[in-house]
């Protein structure tokens, strides 16, 4: 759905609720409170209305891992490891996860563990489904490219054999290369299986009650749920989809309770309002340019040149409404959860991606790289901030002696340019969101490696490969963060990615509920089961 309103729209329309005006000034996303989660629930809700920005296009979150999709599916399907809103990460369907030796998982299943058909989550399932989220295409499949095995040694034990030590992979597992999908189902089901009317195929506190294509997806709490600890409060979610318009109104109007943001104009619009209230989380995301071999891009030279070519300030104002700052790396300070300062300080040091144009130094980098005709084409899918993003990149190319277009892709195809490569084929440019789920940098410069699914220019350095692999194996935090800062420098170095804007993670609630997490946990946490009453 196409988001163009202006920030002034939104103000006025928030006025118009009832509540009182926003200002037009944007908190300072370096000054905000980030909290891990909004204040704890107090009593149960019969039901409540979420808002997503779009329809999902499917809930197989193999198929398309989006944040929509993942937002939903959180609640439904469960992981062999559980993400908590701090972003520790503890064992859930599989209650140890031991490494006998730097090349060996062994995941120890929970036994009482059941599918919302009832059947026992078993070591097959977890197999059959850790192959699937492995194969070609697969929208995890990257996690899984330093697996040699897997396979089920005990009626309760799954083993992971690893190509060469991965200090991460367990926090892989707390993510969608985590997810136990229930075989017989999803067999069954086959290209039916995340398509309406279908079962969900998982274990999770809430279920798939109906998906009403072009309307609605709801979900309900599922009382026969295996953990009895946990209690969701919320007996059902319905999630509808909003432009910025109605999202604003239904949560200022309390027609809606609820909705993580992935725009901000409405997180400004309704800082005011005090039928609202916004939490703001840290964040692993950041806005990208994603470069593909196709053209002219092929040249390190060109990316650094549109890297300090392009407005990032300007991004951050009228595509973010200034709930951004200009950022110089792919991946946000969320993920600093250790040896903070010395990020801080590698980060300050960095060159290539200021936060306003730097015309004269890239023009001299268009000429030594010949001074291309070849037009330079940006994807959108009409968005507001990736709209902005690709006109901003039109402008920056024109300024330094390039030429770029703009080529829209319909919003429900937009997530394929992560699996089809024919899709690659026709741009060179693809603006987005990233970030990761790993409370670790070192989980985001593996896309830089030679032949990764992500790195789509053909980027390939033998000593940056050679130094993803000792920083996965080091263990120890400082040593690992120099390892990683020079990673860093390396990526940045040579723009594999072009990095833009940070956003914070934000979540608006009506004033009668509270409880679910500010961080971006909820796109692999089941964010509804501390969903609830005020007190």
């Amino acid at each position: 759905m196409k988001k163009t309103l202006a920030l002034a729209g939104l103000i006025t329309l928030t006025a118009a609720c009832g509540g009182p005006a926003a200002t037009t000034k944007a908190p300072d996303p370096a000054k905000l409170t980030l909290v891990d989660r909004t204040a704890k629930a107090a009593g149960p809700l019969d039901s409540a209305v979420w808002l997503l920005d779009e329809e999902p296009g499917t809930l197989d979150l193999d198929s398309d891992g989006g944040t929509n999709n993942r937002t939903v599916m959180a609640n439904v399907c469960e992981r062999l490891m559980q993400t908590q809103p701090d972003m520790t990460v503890k064992p859930w369907l599989a209650e140890k996860a031991e490494q006998p030796d730097p090349k060996t998982m062994v995941l120890t299943l929970r036994q009482d563990a059941t599918f919302h058909d009832g059947s026992p989550v078993t070591a097959d399932d977890v197999v059959w489904s850790l192959k699937r989220h492995a194969g070609e295409g697969m929208d995890e499949s990257d996690e899984f490219e330093d697996v040699e095995s897997v396979s089920k040694t005990g009626d309760h034990q799954v083993t992971i054999a690893l190509k060469k030590p991965n200090a991460l992979f367990v926090q892989a597992l707390a993510g969608g290369a985590g997810i136990v999908l229930n075989k017989e189902v999803v067999e069954k089901l086959g290209k039916d299986y995340g398509t309406p009317g279908h079962e969900d195929g998982c274990s999770g506190p809430y279920q798939v009650k109906e998906w009403a294509s072009g309307s609605q997806i709801t979900i309900e709490r599922y009382d026969a749920y295996w953990n009895k600890a946990v209690k969701p409060l919320t007996k059902s979610i319905t999630f509808k989809w909003a432009d910025d318009t109605a999202l604003v109104n239904s949560l200022a109007t309390g027609a809606a309770q609820g909705a993580y943001l992935s725009d901000t104009g409405p997180a400004v619009a309704l800082q005011a309002n005090q039928a609202v209230s916004v939490s703001y989380g840290a964040t692993t995301k950041v806005f990208v340019l994603l470069p593909t071999d196709r053209g002219v891009l092929k040249d390190p030279k060109i990316r650094r040149a549109l890297s300090l070519a392009v407005d990032r300030a300007g991004i951050a104002k009228s595509g973010f409404a200034g709930l951004a700052r200009p950022w110089k790396v792919p991946v946000g300070a969320g993920a600093w959860s250790y040896e903070k300062a010395a990020f801080q300080a590698a980060y300050d040091q960095l060159q290539g991606a200021p936060e306003s144009p730097q015309l004269e130094e890239a023009k001299k980098l268009v000429q030594e790289a010949g001074s291309p005709k070849e037009p330079i084409i940006v994807a959108t899918n009409g968005e507001q901030a990736r709209t902005v993003i690709a006109n901003a990149v039109v402008d920056a190319a024109k300024k330094i002696g390039l030429s770029a277009e703009i080529k829209t892709v319909p919003a429900s195809e937009f997530g394929s340019f992560y699996t089809d490569k024919s899709m690659r084929a026709q741009v060179d440019l693809v603006p987005d969101d990233w970030y990761i789920t790993k409370a670790d940098p070192i989980g985001f410069y593996d896309n830089g490696l030679t032949g990764s699914s992500n790195n789509w220019v053909g980027y390939s350095s033998p000593a940056y490969d050679e130094l993803v692999a000792k920083a996965l194996e080091t263990t120890d935090d400082a040593a690992r963060a120099k390892q990683v800062i020079e990673l860093q420098r390396m990526f940045t170095a040579d723009m594999v990615w072009i990095s833009l804007v940070e956003v914070p993670n934000a979540v608006v609630l009506g004033s009668k509920v509270t409880g679910p997490p500010a961080s971006q946990v909820h796109m692999g946490y089941p964010w509804a089961v501390d969903l609830g009453a005020k007190g």
